[in-house]
């Protein structure tokens, strides 16, 4: 790791906390090897591991296995072929890789893992079976691939991201492993990241339950389901990775795409997917968090990547053992010991310096009714409506070409706010999804629905 810098080095009580949490669930899972990293600002900011050999721990070059957490870098494929206009997450899988049995689900819809699909391949357990069992997508999905209607529910599927694969190589005309590296890997400077080990890189072991005792593990190459689970990493790779889907790099996605990603596209599944699962990525709550990250386990191997973008914190933890060790559960810890102990120091105030004057026209109290609510004119150049009350509807808005404002939060995500005017140019109220916000209560000269009792407010007497 190279020298962190002193606005960024966290303080000795803290490292020492983060690496007494690795030490602890290396001992207690009996993990053969354990490693960590931990980055915000833009850099990584600590390193830990920990190993059963006395002073040969490995460090944050040292590949791992990473499982499931293969599926976010194929997601990260396909939302590139959707900002490229080559697809629609809203098409059906059929328009752009035809002739499976489930070209009715949506490119959105596996991405969700709310296709239906079943959670396995047919047949042997794939995961430690050779990819010669399963030469086509008929053997990966079966003669009956669907265990849902698509789009009912959250149903983690494993074929479901291989079609994802086989849809991207289908669009771009090359290999998965090619077009990833040559789109994610390469751009980001991910060098130890691939579908194939390199030196040095761990073995994965089986720890008898029972007895302190172990067994190598397989590492059979997954062919067509590489892109639910093949790919091999390290700790800085993925720190780095995951500071890419906080903030997004323009050379592979724009910081609203991998917002996207981040936000909930189908319903919880308790157990999986706590907060929802997003494009690629899974939520959940730690506490008062909401984070956004993937687990990730193959025989020989458990992983975790999340991150907390509001804190601007990140952590990875990668194990070589097939069992024991709850690596997103360690990886949420280690988040939450840094953004506790250091919480984030905000950045300094500035002001709007280009103010468009029809936004700041805007800005100021507004009423829904009887409810207050404030509009404010954000530094960002968004606007950020929500109530005075503890309790109501918040969303941020971003200007349209057209002279409207679009959500991107909260209830009103996708909706328009529009300024309507009086025939003198003057505000006369906002019109937001359908609902009148006026500049005073129930405002008499407004086109309130239903309208406006003549006598106004009076009291009782």
């Amino acid at each position: 790791m190279t020298d962190v810098p002193a606005d960024l080095a966290l303080l000795p009580a803290t490292r020492r906390a983060l690496l007494h949490r690795i030490a602890v669930a290396q001992a207690d899972g009996r993990a053969p090897s354990l490693v960590a990293a931990v980055a915000r600002g833009g850099r990584i900011v600590w390193e830990g591991a920990r190993s059963m050999i006395d002073d040969h721990a490995p460090d944050g070059d040292v590949q791992y296995r990473i499982g499931s957490i293969s599926k976010t870098f194929t997601a990260v494929l396909v939302m590139r072929l959707r900002d490229e206009g080559l697809l629609d997450l809203g098409d059906a899988l059929e328009k752009h890789l035809p002739g499976t049995a489930a070209g009715e689900v949506t490119v959105a819809q596996l991405l969700a893992h709310s296709g239906g699909l079943a959670a396995e391949t047919p047949g042997a357990w794939w995961e430690r079976s050779p990819a010669a069992l399963r030469p086509e997508l008929a053997d990966v999905l079966g003669p009956e691939p669907f265990r849902h209607a698509p789009g009912r529910r959250h149903h983690y599927s494993n074929p479901g991201y291989t079609l994802l694969g086989s849809l991207v190589e289908a669009v771009r005309g090359r290999p998965w492993a090619e077009v990833l590296q040559d789109e994610v890997l390469r751009p980001l400077g991910l060098e130890r990241t691939g579908a194939q080990p390199e030196a040095p890189y761990a073995g994965g072991w089986a720890v008898h339950p029972w007895a302190d005792v172990m067994m190598p593990e397989p590492a059979e190459d997954l062919g067509l389901m590489a892109p639910a689970g093949q790919l091999w990493s390290t700790t800085r790779d993925l720190a780095r990775f995951a500071l890419f889907l906080s903030r997004g790099d323009e050379r592979v996605l724009s910081a609203d795409s991998v917002r996207e990603m981040r936000t909930a596209a189908s319903p919880p599944e308790p157990g999986l997917a706590e907060a929802g699962y997003g494009l690629g990525l899974q939520l959940a709550r730690a506490g008062d968090r909401l984070l956004a990250g993937h687990s990730g386990s193959l025989p020989g191997f458990v992983a975790g990547l999340w991150l907390s973008e509001p804190e601007d914190v990140a952590a990875v933890v990668l194990a070589n053992c097939t069992s024991g060790v709850a690596a997103s559960a360690v990886a949420m810890d280690l988040i939450a010991i840094v953004a506790d102990a250091e919480p984030r120091i905000p950045e300094p105030w500035r002001p709007f310096r280009e103010a468009d004057p029809v936004a700041v026209e805007l800005a100021g109290p507004w009423y829904w009714g009887t409810s207050p609510h404030l509009l404010r004119l954000r530094a960002d150049g968004l606007l950020e409506l929500g109530p005075v009350a503890a309790q109501g509807r918040a969303s941020r808005f971003a200007p349209a070409a057209d002279g409207t404002w679009t959500g991107l939060t909260g209830y009103y995500a996708g909706e328009t706010l529009r300024a309507v005017r009086r025939p003198d140019g003057s505000v006369s109220h906002l019109d937001l999804a359908s609902f009148v916000f006026t500049r005073e209560p129930y405002d008499q000269d407004a086109p309130v629905p239903g309208g406006v009792d003549p006598q106004g407010w009076r009291g009782i007497g």
